[in-house]
């Protein structure tokens, strides 16, 4: 109320019998001013500007530097930040359990160590319901995968038109022999590379694994510090952009991670019910291709197709029916329930932000692009917001 008492004119205050149009004529002309002084504070303080010294240019080279630095280590160490990436990613959507247990009373390491030892359980379950059939139904279609070539190159079945058209199979037995060619050595170390690599999966993995059980136990405590550097009047302001991040984030990832799983499930009893071969790696493939929001699951319909009409017309209609029919479920209800307001991005600016993703960085590009968007919509926002606020506040008390 001060701020708008003191817009009035002095008579208005001390007798207030002025008439409402005048009062609201007098309020024009101080905007009026106002707006007329902010147009030429620009050009006034070009005017005053000094002109670029020596110690200005070092500072400008010296930020690049910096920038170009810390590019290049992140280059160099991209092995890294992906884990750590991933593991933010899996801390965020296991923080709501953390913090549903530390609003019951439990400790914040009691809570982490609880609710990552109940999805290292869920995951292991998972393993013990899937792992079996998936071994074998691949080592079906490995025996199987002789006979699937042999059909094709005579030009039987769909595989068999597609070879007809497009030879594929022909390159195949000199890509063989020409790769059989080389010496024990070269079979030896090969063995080696392919031991090497699981191995270096499976460290990945205990990585990945503990710096998420370390992010839930600490990751709280971490946030409180780095915002507690900060100068004390804008500390509320960078509160609400980190909440927001977390918000949208853990929003994202979360629901993802439901409408994945779900997809996958019931994929694979469509894909059961229809006699389909190889049904729970194809369902595992539909809810790794669905983590990829719009894009990944068109993908997973066209393979899903294909396979499914090599098998039958009636399987392959019942497939393609049962997953775009799904894929409309998901899409315009399913992930809007699950992320709620979490994730307030467009169709457009979802497609932009998944292109840029894997164009930057792969399949974790795309899977962090839609997060990343997010969290730049926050902050974004909360910049809009704060011009909004300072442009009123100068409205209302052009004195400040």
């Amino acid at each position: 109320m001060g701020g708008a008492a003191a817009l009035l004119p002095e008579a208005v205050r001390s007798d207030g019998r002025r008439g409402d149009a005048e009062i609201v004529r007098e309020l024009e002309q101080r905007v009026m001013r106002l707006e007329a002084e902010l147009r030429a504070a620009p050009g006034a303080r070009r005017t005053m500007s000094a002109p670029l010294g020596a110690r200005n240019v070092f500072a400008v080279l010296g930020m690049i530097a910096l920038v170009t630095g810390a590019l290049f280590v992140g280059y160099l160490a991209w092995n890294g930040i992906t884990l750590v990436l991933i593991a933010v990613l899996f801390a965020l959507a296991l923080n709501p359990a953390v913090e549903f247990f530390v609003a019951r009373n439990f400790s914040r390491g009691s809570a982490a160590m609880l609710v990552f030892v109940l999805a290292l359980g869920l995951l292991g379950l998972l393993g013990l319901l899937l792992i079996p059939p998936l071994i074998e139904q691949i080592t079906n279609f490995v025996n199987a995968l002789p006979d699937i070539v042999a059909s094709a190159s005579e030009g039987n079945g769909p595989l068999g038109a597609i070879e007809r058209r497009f030879h594929v199979l022909e390159t195949l037995p000199a890509a063989v022999s020409g790769s059989s060619s080389g010496d024990v050595g070269g079979v030896a170390s090969s063995g080696l590379g392919v031991v090497l690599d699981v191995l270096g999966t499976l460290a990945s993995i205990v990585i990945v694994a503990f710096l998420t059980f370390f992010m839930l136990l600490e990751g709280p405590a971490w946030t409180r510090r780095l915002i507690g550097l900060l100068p004390e009047p804008v500390r509320p302001r960078y509160e609400r952009v980190a909440y927001g991040i977390y918000r949208t984030v853990g929003g994202f990832v979360s629901g993802n991670l439901v409408a994945s799983l779900l997809a996958g499930i019931t994929t694979t009893g469509v894909l059961v019910a229809t006699g389909v071969p190889f049904a729970v790696p194809l369902g595992m493939l539909v809810a790794f291709l669905d983590l990829l929001p719009i894009f990944g699951m068109i993908v997973a319909l066209v393979i899903m197709g294909a396979v499914s009409f090599s098998h039958s017309v009636v399987a392959g209609i019942v497939v393609v029916g049962f997953m775009f029919v799904y894929h409309q479920f998901e899409v315009y209800f399913l992930r809007p329930m699950i992320y709620g307001r979490t994730v307030e991005l467009s169709p457009l600016a979802v497609l932009v932000a998944v292109v840029i993703g894997t164009e930057l960085a792969g399949v974790i590009g795309a899977l962090a692009a839609i997060p990343v968007a997010g969290a730049g919509n926050v902050v974004l926002c909360e910049l809009l917001q704060g011009r909004a606020e300072a442009r009123r506040q100068q409205i209302l008390d052009p004195t400040t």
